[in-house]
């Protein structure tokens, strides 16, 4: 059983256990969530590492050192990323906690939407064939771009929405995509330390820090309650998860 210690990151403030209760006039209103896939609503199954030997790039990001490539190369990059991506569908598993946590936003009603570095094709996936509520939407794949770390998927989400960025809060596994991407947005992020890859506090500086971080999605409902105030907007009805 995953640990349930939840340890706050408040930028700008030092770390305290979501046991300290913040005054409730000081919680910061909240309209809507934004969600990464893999490692946050699935369990992490992808292969990294064969998809940097099948691709040929072991060092820096992928996705954008292909970018620099020629376009023949890039073809080839591409093909054995979206094979590793396409093998990891048969260990697709739900992460646990999921469904509470989504049906604790609906019955708040509060909007919930996915921006992951994966294609469509692995979200389409995960939406038939893994979640029973209704969908994420929007839900946004590498090929809406520019991709995480940009911001630029996560502005489109709240435009969609009809909420500023700063109501809107990033989750997700990867320091170096979805918390930079949510700060440069201007929202409060929550990092999933599921697998302590982060337990050195002090290499989570500047852009790579998180408003929050959590070992499990189980523990994210009591984080909300605790430091924000949870407001249904006025343009999206999250217990429906209008498709576009």
């Amino acid at each position: 059983m995953l640990a349930t210690k939840v340890y706050s990151a408040r930028i700008g403030s030092p770390s305290v256990a979501v046991s300290s209760m913040i005054q409730p006039t000081g919680r910061k209103a909240v309209k809507g969530f934004i969600f990464d896939m893999d490692g946050t609503l699935t369990v992490p199954v992808i292969d990294f590492a064969e998809m940097r030997r099948r691709c040929g790039v072991m060092s820096g990001d992928v996705l954008d050192t292909i970018a620099d490539w020629p376009a023949e190369k890039q073809l080839v990059a591409n093909q054995a990323i979206r094979e590793v991506e396409q093998e990891a569908l048969q260990h697709m598993q739900l992460m646990p906690g999921l469904l509470d946590l989504c049906s604790f936003l609906e019955a708040q009603g509060l909007p919930r939407g996915l921006v992951t570095r994966n294609v469509d094709s692995s979200v389409k996936y995960f939406h038939d064939n893994h979640f029973s509520l209704s969908p994420f939407w929007p839900a946004l794949s590498r090929e809406f771009k520019p991709y995480k770390p940009n911001p630029g998927a996560l502005l489109h989400i709240c435009q969609q929405w009809g909420i500023p960025p700063e109501q809107a809060i990033m989750v997700g596994d990867s320091a170096k995509d979805d918390v930079v991407a949510g700060n440069r947005a201007g929202m409060d992020t929550i990092l999933i330390d599921m697998l302590h890859n982060y337990t050195d506090r002090s290499a989570l500086e500047g852009e790579l820090k998180p408003s929050h971080i959590v070992t499990s999605l189980a523990e994210i409902p009591k984080l909300l309650q605790t430091y924000y105030c949870l407001e249904r907007p006025a343009q999206v009805s999250a217990g429906d998860n209008p498709a576009p």
